[in-house]
């Protein structure tokens, strides 16, 4: 498991499209607070190339201990490929 954050990423006002495509052409799933854009992004940029590593969405109230517990049973639990072009939202259920 690899974790690279915005602020690590440079990626302060980068518009939503453009962080996409950068965490596909790095083969990373996208975890990401916005429920409101992020979604719509996610879905046109399958429209327009294809393919993504995945998006996961995580409340920003959601507490981080309890989300990292969660990435990290996600990551374990499966493969990356299984989330190809897939959304998932956390909390599980």
């Amino acid at each position: 498991m690899d974790f690279l954050s915005a602020s690590d990423a440079n990626l302060a006002g980068v518009r939503d499209p453009d962080v996409l495509a950068l965490a596909a052409e790095q083969g990373r799933i996208l975890v990401s607070h916005d429920f409101q854009t992020m979604p719509r992004h996610f879905a046109d940029f399958l429209q327009a190339h294809g393919s993504s590593p995945g998006l996961i969405l995580v409340p920003q109230y959601f507490p981080i201990g309890e989300a990292v517990e969660e990435l990290v049973v996600i990551w374990g639990a499966s493969e990356a490929e299984e989330w190809q072009n897939r959304i998932l939202e956390i909390p599980l259920p």
